[in-house]
């Protein structure tokens, strides 16, 4: 069956209609509008399809498309957004896994069972962890230790908007057991890129080579607070322009890094500066600042974090403060599954002509499954090259390739693992 793009962009344009406004998508994860978004995915299913959905530990939504064999090949990605949020970010995904099913089902009865899961909470929008469905179930979340202390902006405990959903924090755990009952050969994610790579060489589709690794920290400078007009400039102990140094020097680390190719493309970015103590007349006597580091290679992760730590060291020296250090994630890269990269390559050269590779920055639910199975990713062209804004968008011929090559690859993960 040759696939085909238009029922899978008619039931994103109606999703969009659904669940956004005039600020971007609204689908927060655990909120109204995501409960109304698995509403609509579940009434697709079962109208369609004669499929019910279940729900692990975790909220994991799960349908089922039983094949020959019980041994099965996984098509996830994430229903929820951020707010105000683009139309395909993770939806794409999981409204293409539903054309999956159809097709599987027109076809006849699949040589595998297909899983297709909308993921629990992906972006962490509301409460801060990323990732919280699919890590439960690869067993790299420990619920009660790192959620049950979060507090959302209005002051609602992450239990709390747990339990107005059905979900016990104690009984997140179950969702590991419920994936390795699977018995999942294969995890393959369709998503949109999020970043210009692909739009800069013109290309409407990628294979993923996976997902970076990360390291991130605080830094906190402390100098001494004094007036601004009566200390001189020799004498002061100036924490801003410590961190200010610092953020030049990351800077320059994320450039001597940097390769040539997209596999050894790597970035650094401080994103968060507070200072203290913030008024117009004083010298800042303390500046927080972050640092966040991303490599697909984890011997120059490794180099980046050693040299961040230096440049750190002689900031402070040159402005006569002192710093420390404060981790605040650690993400080991993750490369994807050579075979089922191959399979996307081999898709997306068949619908395009050539297939590009690049490593994916931000993370997704496949760095969680690439722990505990094989895993690949196709990455859909981004427009203008960048997301969490309702500017993010795809043009209808990129996003028409890229769910063909999408639906191809699945076609050939199945004939080879039957």
């Amino acid at each position: 069956m040759k696939p085909t793009s238009e029922r899978v962009i008619a039931d994103l344009k109606e999703f969009k209609a659904l669940t956004s406004d005039e600020r971007g998508a609204q689908r927060v994860a655990w909120g109204p509008v995501w409960r109304t978004a698995r509403e609509w995915f579940q009434k697709k299913l079962k109208e369609e399809l004669q499929l019910g959905t279940t729900r692990d530990g975790a909220g994991n939504l799960w349908a089922t498309l039983p094949g020959k064999s019980k041994k099965s090949i996984v098509i996830g990605s994430h229903l929820d957004s951020v707010p105000g949020g683009g139309w395909l970010d993770g939806c794409l995904g999981v409204i293409t896994g539903l054309e999956v099913l159809r097709r599987a089902k027109a076809a006849g009865t699949p040589p595998l069972t297909i899983h297709l899961v909308d993921w629990a909470d992906e972006e962490g929008a509301r409460f801060g962890r990323s990732l919280m469905g699919s890590a439960a179930s690869a067993g790299a979340l420990d619920a009660r230790k790192e959620l049950g202390h979060l507090v959302d902006r209005n002051g609602i405990k992450l239990p709390d908007a747990l339990a107005e959903n059905g979900i016990q924090l104690d009984e997140m755990s179950s969702a590991q057991k419920y994936f390795e009952d699977l018995d999942a050969e294969a995890y393959l994610e369709l998503h949109i890129e999020q970043g210009p790579v692909l739009e800069s060489i013109k290309k409407p589709a990628g294979v993923v080579l996976g997902t970076m690794g990360v390291e991130r920290h605080n830094l906190r400078f402390v100098g001494q607070a004094a007036h601004s007009g009566a200390a001189p400039i020799h004498l002061r102990k100036d924490a801003f322009l410590a961190a200010a140094d610092f953020a030049l020097a990351t800077r320059a680390i994320s450039v001597r890094y940097s390769g040539k190719t997209p596999k050894t493309r790597v970035v650094a970015t401080c994103g968060v500066v507070k200072v203290e103590p913030n008024f117009v007349t004083a010298v800042p006597g303390s500046t927080e600042i972050s640092i966040d580091l991303r490599a697909l290679d984890g011997k120059v992760l490794k180099k980046m974090l050693a040299d961040s730590k230096k440049a750190a060291a002689k900031a402070a020296k040159r402005f006569q403060v002192k710093v420390s250090w404060s981790p605040l994630l650690h993400i080991t890269p993750r490369p994807f599954d050579p075979t089922l990269m191959g399979f996307v390559r081999e898709s997306i050269k068949e619908v395009v002509g050539t297939a590009p590779e690049l490593p994916s920055g931000p993370l997704h639910d496949a760095a969680e499954m690439a722990a505990v199975v094989p895993t690949a990713m196709l990455f859909a062209q981004s427009s203008p090259g960048i997301s969490h804004t309702k500017l993010e968008d795809t043009p209808i011929p990129a996003l028409d390739k890229s769910i063909r090559a999408f639906l191809l690859t699945v076609d050939r993960t199945l004939q080879h693992l039957a």
